[in-house]
């Protein structure tokens, strides 16, 4: 089973893309998930000037570089991401029509990098259809415009999402999309974060009047089960690793005032550690479901950890080595869950 990490969970803002993908390969990883911002931040340190998301000519130009430079280490971009807000806007609207071209963008970036997956977060735009059948529709474009580059798509639940926060929902779509090049992108922090867990609690887990701790368990192991019993192992693209501290005092029920994200989007973007770093979340039954598959693809690590700078200081070997020893206790744990 080949092991990653995703260029945007390791290090600090001042940590170059060469410095991160020299402290990966140190650790012994295959590969790497290529975060757009790492690559537009490598754009600008190499042409000395701030370099326009939607400037495509030179971000591919800066792609093929960064392609060499991983190559140089032994490694593979194995995924570009994250795709978001793309899905469900209303037929001809400037929104839609931005949509497709930054994916036309993308798929060139995906060729300068030499990478042929790019995965898709379930959007979490207001004004988007909820229908899963004019969702479906655009992702089913899409596919089709990676198609002919012989590109896949992987499409991921985030917990926080105005349409497909769930597994469950995610492979519904997928489902309808119909493609053989479209599959899912599963997530520890995604799914038990989202089904079991609640950052607005102070027991860190969903409460509510209608259902007591026992029976959110129950709800959650047949969650995992229907996952285990329904999704071939051929349509999980990969399978992403993290984990979620209990966030004291719990954050408010309400999306954040500055940067517009509701309390699990937040969660997701400061509150990330590890595996076995400090977390709390079912996530070692979580792995066994997608193990229980028959999945053998790319196990990545992706985490947002707003305690990075204060656990590891500027030792990016350090905190490379304890996310691969993170990747191997948690595929070991997983197999010996009941």
């Amino acid at each position: 089973m080949p092991f990653a990490l995703a260029s945007c969970s390791i290090g600090l803002p001042k940590h170059t893309l060469h410095q991160k993908i020299e402290a990966i390969r140190h650790a012994g990883f295959d590969g790497i998930e290529l975060s757009f911002p790492d690559l537009q931040a490598y754009a600008n340190l190499h042409f000395g000037r701030d370099i326009a998301e939607d400037d495509y000519d030179t971000l591919c130009e800066a792609g093929q570089a960064v392609r060499q430079l991983v190559e140089r280490h032994n490694l593979q971009i194995f995924v570009l991401q994250p795709f978001s807000n793309f899905e469900g806007w209303p037929e001809g609207s400037q929104k839609r029509k931005d949509a497709f071209a930054r994916a036309r963008g993308w798929i060139r970036i995906m060729e300068a990098v030499g990478t042929d997956m790019l995965q898709v977060g379930s959007s979490d735009s207001e004004g988007i259809a909820t229908d899963p059948d004019q969702v479906a529709a655009d992702l089913r474009e899409l596919a089709d415009m990676l198609a002919e580059k012989g590109f896949k798509l992987a499409y991921e639940n985030w917990c926080w999402s105005t349409h497909a926060p769930k597994w469950s929902d995610v492979w519904n779509i997928v489902q309808k999309v119909d493609r053989p090049n479209v599959g899912l992108c599963l997530d520890t922090f995604q799914s038990a974060g989202g089904e079991w867990g609640d950052p607005t609690t102070e027991s860190g887990r969903i409460e509510t009047p209608a259902i007591t701790e026992m029976e959110l368990s129950v709800r959650y192991r047949a969650s995992l089960k229907e996952l285990a019993g329904t999704v071939p192992a051929d349509k999980i693209f990969f399978f992403q690793i993290s984990d979620a501290y209990k966030v004291q005092p719990p954050l408010e029920d309400k999306p954040d005032p500055e940067s517009g994200l509701r309390p699990r989007g937040r969660w997701s973007h400061d509150y990330r550690p590890l595996p076995y770093d400090g977390g709390y979340l079912p996530i070692e039954q979580f792995a066994k479901a997608v193990l229980d598959t028959g999945f053998e693809g790319w196990f990545s690590v992706e985490v947002f950890d707003g305690k990075f700078e204060e656990k590891f200081g500027q030792d990016l070997n350090k905190y490379a080595q304890k996310a691969m020893d993170s990747c191997k206790e948690l595929l070991s744990k997983a197999k010996e869950t009941q």
